[in-house]
């Protein structure tokens, strides 16, 4: 049954945890214009370019935006997070629509500014604070370049994708995103926008909001089967793939489907070499907030997912949800907090220094 009861920071506290998916407000054109180049300095303002937020992440809009968290600065941040509960990094990850872009020229503009402006007004702002890398999906060879062209600065942990974008993140048209982002020990981190190149269901497109944020585990599943089955696990297997604010429990039935059928089709696959369940308690991380188990559940949920190596803390800051910010689960048993608010991030991002 669904649990109404307030969380609280709880074992947090004192731990000096990483928190693992963190927002910041999404950069207009104003603030993109001392990191362009020349010709995009120029055009920008004369194609009429401002926010461009994504209208399957509407940050601006309740449930994504919680009271009292209106800009998102890095020291807005700092005062409504990081400070209260005492954390030691929180990994920025921004979502907005440079990965909507038709135009894989401007895509790669508008990321590579978009990098240069987090680094300027985060980064350099508050050394606790990390980011993942905004890359042009639309244009691999452009996205591993940018990729490499940060390779140096530490503070970047992570590479962004959309769980929902153009096509499967597996294919192997992205295949330089990867070995870029392994050759240098980053992360994949996958949220959960949307392009809407498709249809956000399997069955088409949904009448109710309900319907959507429900289907985003469906997104998940979806680029975990593509990135298992494609091949990108066993191809990269130092390189962690985070799924972020999807919630965790889809992925047991998920997995228990894939190691069944994979023993029937696995002919198609030969570089899957061992149960798929395997591979995934090995590479593929959970962040936990928000988590999508209610307060009684049995215990052994954590284990029917696979293991506690595999969730990471978070909290999802600014987004809106129940108690404060960066409250703990209170569906998960509060012995885990070291591990998932320490040990297990400094596994998953290699690059993380704290």
């Amino acid at each position: 049954m669904l649990d109404d009861a307030t969380p609280t920071i709880g074992p947090i506290a004192g731990l000096g945890a990483i928190d693992c998916d963190v927002h910041p407000r999404l950069p207009v054109t104003a603030d993109l214009l001392p990191y362009f180049d020349a010709y995009w300095r120029e055009q920008a303002p004369y194609r009429n370019i401002d926010r461009l937020e994504l209208t399957g992440h509407p940050v601006s809009l309740p449930p994504y935006r919680r009271e009292g968290a209106a800009n998102g600065t890095a020291a807005e941040i700092a005062s409504g997070l990081l400070d209260p509960n005492g954390l030691s990094a929180a990994i920025l990850t921004l979502v907005n629509g440079t990965q909507a872009l038709y135009d894989p020229y401007m895509a790669d503009a508008f990321c590579q500014a978009t990098n240069r402006w987090l680094a300027a007004e985060y980064l350099d702002a508050d050394p606790r604070l990390r980011a993942a890398l905004v890359v042009p999906f639309q244009h691999p060879e452009a996205a591993a370049e940018e990729i490499r062209r940060h390779a140096d600065d530490r503070r970047f942990v992570a590479v962004v994708a959309l769980a929902m974008g153009e096509r499967p993140l597996g294919q192997r048209a992205n295949w330089p995103i990867y070995r870029a982002a392994a050759e240098s020990g980053f992360a994949l981190s996958i949220q959960s926008g949307n392009v809407y190149r498709h249809a956000p269901t399997q069955a088409g497109f949904p009448s109710y909001l309900v319907e959507e944020r429900t289907h985003m585990a469906q997104a998940a599943a979806s680029q975990t089967m593509s990135l298992l089955s494609e091949g990108v696990m066993t191809e990269f297997p130092d390189m962690k793939i985070v799924m972020a604010g999807t919630g965790a429990t889809w992925i047991f039935g998920m997995s228990w489907r894939v190691a069944k059928d994979w023993r029937g089709a696995r002919v198609e696959t030969p570089w899957i070499r061992e149960s798929p369940e395997k591979i995934l308690e090995r590479q593929l991380r959970l962040t936990v907030g928000p988590f999508d188990a209610p307060s009684d559940m049995d215990p052994v949920l954590v284990d029917v997912i696979g293991s506690p190596d595999m969730l990471l803390y978070s909290s999802d800051y600014p987004h809106a949800h129940a108690g404060p910010a960066g409250a703990w689960p209170r569906a998960l048993p509060e012995d885990l907090a070291p591990a998932l608010a320490r040990t297990n991030p400094q596994e998953t991002y290699p690059r993380l220094e704290v």
